[in-house]
């Protein structure tokens, strides 16, 4: 058959409107497939501390992470007392924060009070915090840092913990927020995630859009 403008004009019309058609089919199609929702992080403080310091931290783990949320105070599990130490089990803590938390969601919990965990051959290693690589729940104390600059120290054992919550081992960058405390407080030399750190966690949506 010959084709004349006409008809090539006709049979482009023709392509474009059944295209169109499949684009309308294929825009409705995908939206009944559901978006998976974007983990958030929930701050859990503990009947001992004062909201206020919850504030300042979670401003400060917005800048990192902003999907995040602050909860009602509640009691400390009293199954991870250890009286004889007068301290808590961190590992214990974990647990029970564990089983409080929903799909897609990662607890931090924060307490004034000592924390220990078994490390290092010994029973009950005191800690500033601890968190379980990869899980879903960590927890920082108080206890050990600063006064002067406890805000600022609280912040860099929270955003660790949840590093590790999130599959970062330790880092053997000296000035990396994963670097090993390995029994110190050198939170005052951590500035930053280093570069491989913060690849891991840019993969996992972590981190601010600049």
């Amino acid at each position: 058959m010959k084709i004349t403008t006409t008809n090539l004009l006709l049979l482009i019309k023709l392509q474009s409107v059944v295209l169109a058609c499949f684009l309308l089919i294929d825009c409705q199609n995908s939206s009944q497939y559901p978006i998976e929702q974007k983990s958030t992080i929930l701050l859990q403080p503990f009947n001992d501390l004062d909201t206020t310091a919850i504030k300042g931290l979670a401003e400060k783990l917005k800048s990192y992470y902003p999907n995040l949320i602050i909860a009602d105070n509640i009691e400390l599990p009293k199954s991870a007392y250890n009286q004889q130490r007068n301290r808590y089990r961190a590992d214990s803590i974990i647990h029970f924060l564990r089983s409080r938390a929903n799909t897609n969601q990662f607890l931090l919990g924060i307490t004034t009070k000592d924390i220990s965990t078994t490390l290092k051959g010994k029973q009950d290693w005191g800690v500033m915090g601890l968190g379980f690589r990869p899980g879903n729940a960590c927890v920082v104390s108080t206890f050990r840092l600063s006064r002067s600059n406890r805000s600022e120290q609280l912040f860099k054992v929270a955003i660790h913990e949840l590093g590790h919550t999130q599959g970062l081992d330790h880092c053997t960058v000296d000035s990396c927020f994963m670097r090993d405390a390995e029994g110190r407080n050198i939170t005052d030399q951590l500035t930053d995630f280093c570069k491989q750190c913060e690849k891991t966690l840019l993969k996992k949506g972590w981190l601010r859009q600049d």
